[in-house]
């Protein structure tokens, strides 16, 4: 799956951004007042700090304030998340090889739970690999990839067990004020390091009839290099 597809899927409703030459491995995006504050994207960056890796985006606004309204049931319920694209396989994360689009997102929805092994994680902001793939029923043109029913795919020990490639490692997961950081171990994800990545906000939404695809991107807010080309490069933090 090429980048000019992701581009394709992904640019609908997003505005012309700006990517800073200058600063080759990060991601840099002019603030657009057109998008809500908190998920206008200014920066997004990933960097290996000894034994780690760390995802941050910063936003115009504040990051996390803006979360999505409980329906109070899971059907038809919606979904906000800060989203890292990587040129990673789905190998690299626990699941079988070349499955799709490997991104890591942090995500918040009050209406459901799907932390690993019946944890409870709808009133936090909190992180999942997720596998993505085209699907031109979604409105962003995009799905989290399906898990058909009667299959068994190979998947991560924290898989939470709904039937979708995603993954709930309990990464540390930080908001303050602008940014939001994730901090993921190397020795779990070690082709991160020189990996090629992107920065996206969006809203999901589950399927309103449970149906494949259960689990839609439905609205890109904004995509910080402007075409999802895929531009930063994950390198050692200065």
């Amino acid at each position: 799956m090429t980048s000019k597809f992701i581009a394709g899927a992904l640019l609908a409703g997003t505005a012309s951004l700006w990517l800073n030459a200058a600063c080759a491995h990060s991601i840099r995006a002019e603030p657009n007042e057109a998008t809500q504050a908190s998920f206008d994207i200014i920066e997004t960056t990933i960097v290996t700090k000894n034994d780690t890796a760390v995802f941050t985006t910063r936003v115009r606004g504040e990051a996390g304030a803006a979360k999505p309204a409980a329906t109070g049931k899971f059907e038809g319920s919606d979904v906000y998340a800060y989203v890292w694209p990587t040129s990673l396989n789905s190998s690299e994360v626990g699941f079988d090889k070349d499955q799709g689009i490997v991104a890591l997102a942090v995500t918040f929805h009050p209406d459901f739970d799907d932390a690993a092994k019946g944890g409870k994680n709808r009133d936090v902001w909190h992180s999942h690999w997720v596998v993505l793939a085209e699907d031109k029923a979604c409105g962003g043109g995009l799905k989290v990839v399906d898990i058909p029913e009667g299959t068994k795919p190979k998947v991560p020990e924290t898989w939470p067990g709904v039937p979708l490639l995603i993954d709930s490692p309990e990464y540390p997961t930080t908001f303050k004020g602008d940014a939001v950081d994730v901090t993921t171990p190397l020795s779990l994800i070690g082709g991160i390091a020189g990996a090629s990545y992107d920065g996206v906000t969006a809203g999901l939404k589950v399927n309103s009839n449970l149906h494949a695809p259960l689990l839609c991107v439905s609205n890109v807010f904004k995509v910080a290099s402007g075409n999802l080309s895929l531009p930063g490069k994950v390198t050692p933090a200065k």
